[in-house]
């Protein structure tokens, strides 16, 4: 349904896999966005669509009949990150909005074909990227800009979680598994809000699981068109730690659970002068009903256009910084050994 006139009604959601995520987070937050009204499941084992479905009050179909479906609106996408590509792309080639889990795609070109693609069909495209619509950032945005920390001289950021179970999906490489497109792009992608585009990587690592054949942790150096560095951390080895850290000229701004607040979770705002501390603490939110929300009025016409550009250059920007992590980083194996 290409972008025309501004639409009253709820958009008409079908659920194109049912991941855990989904499950957990995205799909109880969709419910409660008044514009969104998800009509049908699919998944690869109908049964399980079915159950899920039931939930929800909605049809059980296939993937195929829910683009063919003129009932449908738009798709939210959560299946494993190597599907990702087919799925939206055959969306949108189906005049469907599409709402897809990050990462877009697993690979850049991938990413602005489908970015190109929406744009051609006058079609919204979000990728669900929540962290980056909670209201905590835009509050440390406001205070780096307004001078609070002086001038900024670097930039730290880590997500890490424990290990997964062993037949987790995000250790198939051949499904587009690995640590950095998982929780890594949370790091690059704050660092992309934060400091700006332009980011170029200066150097990498990355722990490889050898039997898998996919990463489970690295290390990445970036480096801004202002001469910002960045230091990012993440991994599927480590304790759990989502967090951030600017640090100025005249004082340090710092940030727990950056990247998954629960949504009754009240941010509080860490900066630390040489001889002061103050704690700013902010209202709680739920990124996840605001990421669907703005996902929602991009798609009815009443959003605003520039949020999307923004978006989708974002998306583009951390795309290709993961492929140059890739192409830059020094591999070693679990043991520490290099590669």
């Amino acid at each position: 349904m290409p972008a025309g006139p501004a639409m009253t009604r709820a958009l008409r959601l079908g659920l194109i896999g049912v991941s855990s995520i989904a499950r957990r987070r995205t799909v109880p937050a969709i419910r409660t966005v008044g514009s969104l009204a998800i009509t049908a499941c699919a998944a690869r084992d109908l049964e399980r669509a079915k159950e899920f479905a039931g939930k929800l009050d909605a049809d059980a179909m296939t993937y195929d009949e829910i683009l063919a479906s003129p009932d449908i609106d738009a798709v939210y996408v959560s299946l494993p990150n190597g599907l990702h590509h087919e799925w939206a792309r055959r969306a949108l080639l189906a005049g469907k909005h599409v709402f897809c889990e990050k990462p877009l795609t697993t690979k850049a070109a991938h990413t602005d074909e489908l970015i190109a693609l929406a744009a051609e069909r006058g079609l919204t495209l979000h990728e669900n990227f929540m962290f980056v619509h909670h209201p905590q950032h835009a509050r440390v945005r406001e205070l780096v800009d307004g001078g609070r920390l002086g001038e900024l001289r670097g930039f730290a950021a880590s997500f890490g979680i424990p290990p997964l179970p062993p037949e987790d999906v995000r250790y198939r490489a051949d499904l587009g598994g690995g640590a950095l497109v998982d929780v890594g792009v949370y790091p690059l992608r704050s660092a992309r809000l934060l400091l700006g585009d332009g980011l170029t990587v200066a150097g990498a690592t990355l722990t490889i699981d050898t039997g898998r054949g996919v990463d489970v942790g690295g290390h990445v150096l970036l480096v801004s068109r202002s001469g910002v560095s960045a230091s990012l951390e993440f991994g599927f080895r480590h304790s759990y730690r989502s967090r951030y850290r600017l640090w100025g000229s005249s004082a340090a701004l710092s940030l727990d659970r950056a990247f998954t607040p629960p949504a009754t979770r009240q941010p509080v705002l860490r900066i630390e002068e040489q001889d002061h501390v103050e704690e700013i603490s902010l209202p709680p939110a739920d990124q996840f009903a605001i990421a669907a929300s703005r996902f929602a009025d991009a798609a009815l016409g009443t959003g605003d256009p520039a949020l999307t550009a923004e978006l989708n250059a974002s998306t583009a920007d951390t795309a290709h910084l993961v492929e140059a992590v890739l192409s830059k980083a020094i591999r070693i194996d679990e043991s520490g050994g290099r590669l």
